[in-house]
């Protein structure tokens, strides 16, 4: 799979992840979008290291989507955590 691949399975896997964990999220829907990406990278690297499985066999591959929502559920709550699920508000 190609980069462009893996970046749009990353934004669609971070928009799959922010509807099962809903709330508001410190940085917005382009943070969350990245989360998504970095999170199918890890999910693809988590699946191979854990369970040894190349989780990475193609754009239409379940596993592949799985391994990038959970990396991205992940990366989610981890966020969430050292962030404190606070929302900075700026004032003009």
């Amino acid at each position: 799979m190609g980069i462009i691949a893996w970046i749009l399975i990353g934004l669609l896997a971070g928009a799959i992840a922010k509807l099962l964990l809903p709330g508001k999220d410190p940085g917005g829907i382009i943070i969350t979008m990245l989360i998504g990406v970095a999170g199918a990278l890890l999910g693809g690297w988590l699946g191979m290291v854990i369970f040894g499985i190349d989780s990475i066999g193609g754009f239409f591959d379940l596993s592949t989507w799985v391994a990038a929502i959970v990396g991205s559920l992940i990366l989610l709550l981890l966020y969430r955590a050292f962030t404190g699920g606070r929302r900075s508000h700026r004032h003009a």
